[in-house]
Parts: C-alpha cells; structure tokens; sequence
C-alpha cells in the first residue's frame, strides 16, 4: 500500500510539473484574432524548399550573416510558409525565411541587395494572432494551438483558406505573430 501511494505521488508530480511547463510555454494562453492591414516589414530572406522543421537552421543562417558581415542586429526572425504541410509533400514545401531588418538607411538597404534576397512584406488585410515566446518549445506548442484556432476562424467567417502563412520571431518582445493574408470567399 506505501509503494502505491508513492507511485501515485510520483505520478501526480510529474503531471503536475507537464502541466506547469505547458503553461508557462503558452498552451493555456487565450488566442485572440484580430484582422487589419499589415506588412510593410523589410526582409532579408532566403528561399527554401523542403521541410518547413529545416526553416530555424536557415533563420540562424542570415541572422549571423548580417550581424557578422553587415553589422546589423535583426531582432525579428520571419518565415513565409507558401504550402499547407498537410497537403504538399515535405520535400516539395516552399517557403522564404530570413529576418526583418529594421531602421537601415537607403546606402545600407543597396548594399544588401547586392549580397541577398530582399523585399518589402506587401501590407495587406491579414487576420493574426500573437503567441508567447520563451523558448524554442513554444514555437512547437504555437504550431499545435496557433494553426487550428486559425483554420476554425477562417472558416467560421468564410475566409478563403488560401495563401501564405507569415511567422515573425519577435525577439526584444518575447512574442511570435502569426498572420495570414484574408480573402472573401
């Protein structure tokens, strides 16, 4: 009887901690969409095609090419998602991934069009959602809240289910914003 009630102790410790450490990555955190025009966002990006779980080594990639060849400090990491991973094969998924570089001047924005791929994010009509970033668990627990919530409200307020999906790292404000371009269907 004593070996069962520590198992049961055990047990309901380790669930207990599962629990807290859920929360505190963000699985209990309400999910409020909001629709508005957004964009506008200087990216410095690579093109990838490929499984979408390869776009962090990529980010890592130009983000230490910026700092250590250009001198810039980019704060937000970005992905553009083109293809739903449950409908197009995993070595077929495109995708633009890089960072949002931020208050560079016209003489610097030249200079890293010579050695990169960059445009400016088009401002369009998106619904988003903001996301608690603490740590590379909550972009895994993002996607398994974040990507359902979103598919249910496209299709209660009969939103096309179409087009890319945009990931920004938000860094200095601990938060991930996921927003998708909005289309009447």
């Amino acid at each position: 009887m004593k070996v069962l009630k520590i198992v049961v102790a055990i047990i309901a410790v380790i669930c207990a901690v599962i629990l807290i450490g859920l929360a505190y990555y963000g699985m209990f955190s309400n999910i409020m969409f909001k629709i508005s025009k957004q964009g506008g966002e200087t990216f410095v990006y690579e093109e990838m095609k490929g499984d979408y779980s390869q776009t962090p080594h990529l980010m890592d990639k130009i983000y230490y090419s910026l700092l250590d060849s250009e001198k810039i400090t980019a704060t937000k990491g970005c992905g553009i998602y083109y293809d739903d991973p449950n409908k197009v094969e995993k070595n077929k998924l495109y995708s633009e991934v890089g960072c949002i570089v931020e208050n560079i001047d016209n003489a610097k924005l030249n200079e890293l069009k010579q050695k990169y791929k960059v445009k400016v994010i088009p401002v369009e009509q998106c619904i988003s959602t903001e996301f608690p970033y603490k740590g590379q668990l909550s972009v895994l627990v993002g996607l398994m809240k974040i990507y359902p919530a979103m598919n249910r409200f496209i299709e209660e307020n009969q939103y096309s289910n179409t087009g890319a999906v945009t990931e920004i790292y938000d860094m200095p404000n601990n938060k991930i914003i996921y927003r998708k371009t909005l289309n009447n269907q």
